[in-house]
């Protein structure tokens, strides 16, 4: 595992935004004591999220949204200092996490530090279904990597052979209000996905229409154990296997020439 000096550093908090007045200031007082800057990059929001942030200590910028990894490597590149702590608005870091993220501050040893991701679903924590642990590096050294991935869904890509090391604590998401809120997203991340795959040339059959949707169901019900979830694990699972099948028709509707929209 790849160790860099032992030093003490300071951080930016990176926060992207558009219409989150539900949840900004949960996270930015998650980010208060712990960040040395508090970055909001807004994409006009309609709502009173910039308000908000403009009665806090934050620094915020106006962008246009271009796609989630474009926007994270913008918020990125426009903070002030090298080691970046990147959040979405509907996260917030834990006490244990905090913890965790400031003995790091004060002795900073690798170049990458990763946590696991804690989602909370119409007031419930979920702790199978796949989405924990949702381990995520979210803590490092932006000279040693940037947001890849692929739209909707960025991580941080590290440079070759950078290993994070894991902080103890969770970083609490709060995801959806409402099963709607969730179908109604999942719809429309369905479709950033199958753009986002269509760039790179990718081509959706009736085959993988009807195999993705059922292996994702079964590995997140089943072996993922989303079963131990209740009513709701059974909710996310689904839809999670709904919004697979959507990718792909739409990918496959991209691939014959018609619209999506």
């Amino acid at each position: 595992m790849l160790q860099v000096q032992r030093k003490e550093v300071k951080f930016s908090g990176v926060i992207i935004t558009y219409n989150e007045e539900k949840n900004i200031r949960r996270c930015v007082t998650s980010l208060e004591g712990v960040c040395d800057e508090i970055l909001v990059v807004d994409s006009y929001s309609t709502d009173q999220t910039k308000e908000i942030c403009k009665s806090m200590d934050v620094k915020l910028l106006e962008h246009p949204f271009k796609g989630h990894i474009e926007q994270k490597n913008f918020a990125m590149k426009s903070a002030t200092y090298d080691y970046i702590l990147s959040l979405d608005a509907d996260e917030a870091l834990s006490d244990e996490l905090r913890g965790e993220i400031l003995s790091v501050k004060s002795n900073w040893t690798y170049d990458a530090y990763k946590f696991n991701r804690f989602t909370n679903y119409c007031g419930q924590w979920i702790k199978h279904s796949g989405w924990y642990p949702d381990t995520k590096i979210r803590l490092w050294d932006r000279r040693k990597g940037k947001w890849g991935g692929l739209n909707p869904h960025d991580s941080v890509e590290l440079l070759d052979q950078i290993r994070p090391f894991h902080l103890k604590g969770n970083l609490l998401h709060y995801s959806y209000s409402s099963m709607k809120e969730h179908i109604e997203r999942s719809n429309k991340y369905a479709k950033i996905s199958a753009y986002a795959l269509q760039k790179r040339n990718k081509r959706a059959g009736i085959i993988k229409l009807i195999i993705n949707p059922a292996y994702r169901f079964i590995r997140d019900y089943f072996i993922k154990r989303g079963f131990l979830d209740g009513f709701y694990g059974l909710v996310i699972c689904a839809t999670n296997s709904y919004s697979t099948f959507l990718k792909y028709a739409y990918l496959k509707s991209l691939n014959d020439n018609q619209e999506i929209e």
